[in-house]
């Protein structure tokens, strides 16, 4: 019987067979073992030393690392107008920047000088707004981008809205400055690459909240220091996605240009761009839509706008308020993004047209460049088209159809989302955020180390150590683990809806079709809009953020694991219907198994979004570390704890991703 075992030169008998059932019964039943065992070994030693070396902090309580942090943020306001340091580089920096969205906002949102309103009044922003929108995509995008800037005069937001478009559009100005020629470095030069793809991944595993509480250390609050900070997490997809496409052009069209003699700049700006533009187009849609979601966000630190509206609502508990603003960052981010996917398919689109088109689309667009500036002149002359006539009778009508909305829910629908609510928190979140705050710090650390080593290899495990040491050095130890709680439930919740949608659209192209671009969109939507319709069913509650987490990061486990399920062999699941396998054991015995690698990678991007969200549910009464950051900013003497509870949320997250990632690695080898 070893001799047959191992001859593997029948090729008929081993195609046949998926890798998953061939893997060695020992490989495969040895890290759930030895995971169990951990877990026990945990609830035994839980059952003994409960409540013990838990390091809880109180709500107002500070340890010396905070007042620490407390006294360089003062000694660095007394001494910002007189240090070299600030007074020749950061200062700079921020009088720029301060310049740049002055400028901007001179331009579309705010009075200038002695005018009562900006340069462009809103006919001329419309009018701009479609004419571009139609020049780089299309006459379908270019009405919805008049309608939708259109509906926010009618909702009463026109400055609000010009506000955030102002700021957006100045980060994105600069992350693309910088943005793009990094890329392009990155993809012409490996070794730069290698330098550039360790901090890139740290920059994007960061969720969003956590950049606001150091740079305002440093550029202080208001909206120089919200583009500041947006530009620093929008570059990263702009570097990545160019060098991507630099990268990506055929190593034969490279070689072909050689032997024609070209230097390396004629390379660069007649070959490698002109064929990677595509692909950067679709970077720069990326960088837009994360410096609109960083920007709403950046209302915590003054920044103006939609995003400032909606905190006060959120604040304030006023759903309609929140919903009728929500409701406009979400109309902003389907227009730039639909502009911006235009822009990178309309080439393709008019070579597929024909040539024929374009004799007719120059004469247009130069008509309608002479229309346009008819509109501007207009906008910047009389009051009538630069003020939005009307008092926002439609806002306020949605806002109070939100407010009549959760009326009725919490009236007609309390008992059901509050039986939701109980069961899933005193069930499960309850429970596990007991294991994990009443453990003693020290047997926490040391399972979060173990499974670390266990998924993801003695490197994942090294990482996790020195993730639990510096959390205990923050001394927000007890909330890091509320935080922690929180992140694991709604994660674990990701991926059931992951499972059963990815594996239902990874088998069947219809559902594909009919859900992915539902998914799409819900990607397109900042963060700060998933809290308001489930702050009316739930109220102020962890549970309202960990809901709110759960639909947020959905989307991109969903399509992760239905690409991987689509990319199982169709031969193996031939083969395993072939043997009389029915669906739920194709599913479960071939195409899930086949698709470990999937799961794994939905798993991370689930991690990082989740925790994302939950942070940003401090505003809605999640409380821990979310919590920390926000009381960091508006009250001084706890400014040192809202920045240590920003250390604390970026060490969770290194500590997730690289622990997924390895384990994704290895399920990969």
């Amino acid at each position: 019987m070893a001799t047959v075992l191992e001859k593997p030169e029948k090729p008929e008998k081993t195609d046949k067979v998926p890798p998953a059932v061939a893997a060695p019964a020992a490989r495969k039943a040895g890290r759930p073992m030895v995971l169990a065992a951990i877990l026990v070994a945990w609830l035994v030693l839980f059952a003994v030393l409960r409540g013990r070396q838990t390091l809880t902090l109180a709500a107002a309580d500070l340890t010396g690392l905070h007042r620490w942090l407390n006294d360089v943020n003062d000694s660095i306001g007394a001494n910002r107008n007189s240090n070299p340091l600030f007074l020749y580089f950061f200062n700079e920096i921020r009088l720029a920047i301060d310049n740049l969205v002055t400028f901007v906002q001179s331009l579309i949102s705010q009075p200038t000088g002695s005018r009562p309103v900006p340069q462009i009044g809103w006919l001329g922003v419309v009018g701009l707004t479609g004419y571009v929108s139609w020049a780089v995509g299309n006459w379908r995008v270019a009405l919805l981008a008049v309608a939708g800037f259109t509906f926010f005069g009618l909702q009463g937001l026109w400055q609000e809205s010009m506000d955030t478009l102002a700021l957006t559009l100045s980060a994105v100005f600069v992350a693309l400055l910088i943005g793009i020629p990094l890329g392009v470095w990155a993809g012409l030069s490996d070794r730069f690459n290698r330098i550039m793809t360790p901090f890139l991944d740290f920059m994007q595993t960061m969720p969003t909240f956590v950049y606001l509480a150091p740079l305002t250390l440093i550029f202080l609050i208001g909206g120089a220091s919200a583009v500041i900070t947006t530009v620093i997490y929008a570059a990263p997809p702009a570097i990545r996605i160019t060098a991507h496409a630099i990268r990506s052009v055929p190593e034969t069209t490279v070689e072909a240009a050689d032997s024609l003699g070209t230097t390396r700049s004629q390379q660069l700006l007649k070959v490698l761009l002109p064929m990677s533009k595509r692909t950067v187009v679709m970077g720069v849609n990326q960088t837009i839509m994360a410096a609109l979601a960083m920007v709403t966000i950046a209302a915590l630190i003054d920044a103006p706008g939609l995003g400032k509206t909606v905190v006060q609502a959120l604040q304030s508990l006023d759903v309609g308020t929140a919903f009728n603003a929500g409701l406009a960052i979400v109309v902003m981010a389907i227009v730039l993004d639909r502009v911006t996917t235009a822009a990178a398919g309309r080439a393709e689109a008019a070579r597929r047209r024909g040539d024929h088109l374009l004799k007719w689309r120059r004469p247009l667009l130069g008509a309608g460049a002479v229309a346009v500036a008819v509109l501007v002149y207009l906008s910047h002359t009389f009051v009538w088209a630069a003020e939005f006539p009307g008092d926002g009778t439609v806002g306020s009508h949605i806002a109070s159809a939100a407010d009549t909305t959760t009326t009725w829910l919490q009236d007609h629908l309390s008992g059901l989302t509050n039986a939701l609510r109980d069961a899933l928190t005193n069930g499960l979140l309850n429970p596990f955020q007991t294991l994990l705050t009443d453990s003693p710090w020290w047997l926490v650390g040391a399972v979060l180390v173990a499974l670390g080593a266990v998924l993801g290899g003695w490197r994942a495990g090294v990482t996790a150590a020195v993730c639990v040491g510096l959390l205990v050095g923050t001394g927000l130890w007890s909330d890091s683990m509320t935080t922690l709680a929180s992140t694991a439930v709604a994660t674990v919740l990701v991926m059931l809806l992951g499972a059963v949608f990815g594996v239902w659209m990874g088998r069947s192209l219809f559902v594909d079709r009919l859900m992915r671009p539902t998914l799409d969109a819900a990607q397109v939507m900042p963060p700060f809009v998933y809290l308001v319709p489930f702050l009316a069913l739930f109220g102020a509650t962890r549970f309202t953020a960990i809901v709110a987490a759960v639909v947020y990061a959905a989307p991109v486990a969903i399509k992760i694991i239905a690409d991987g399920v689509r990319n199982v062999p169709e031969s193996t699941v031939e083969a395993a219907t072939s043997a009389g396998c029915n669906t739920w054991q194709i599913i479960t015995k071939v195409q899930l198994p086949m698709a470990r690698s999937a799961l794994t990678l939905a798993t991370n991007q689930g991690l990082i979004y989740v925790l994302s969200m939950v942070v940003v549910g401090g505003l809605v009464g999640a409380g821990a570390l979310g919590y920390d950051v926000v009381a960091g900013f508006s009250q001084g003497e706890l400014y040192g704890k809202g920045l240590a509870a920003g250390l604390a949320i970026v060490l969770l997250g290194v500590m997730f991703d690289r622990i997924t990632q390895a384990a994704a690695r290895r399920t990969r080898a």
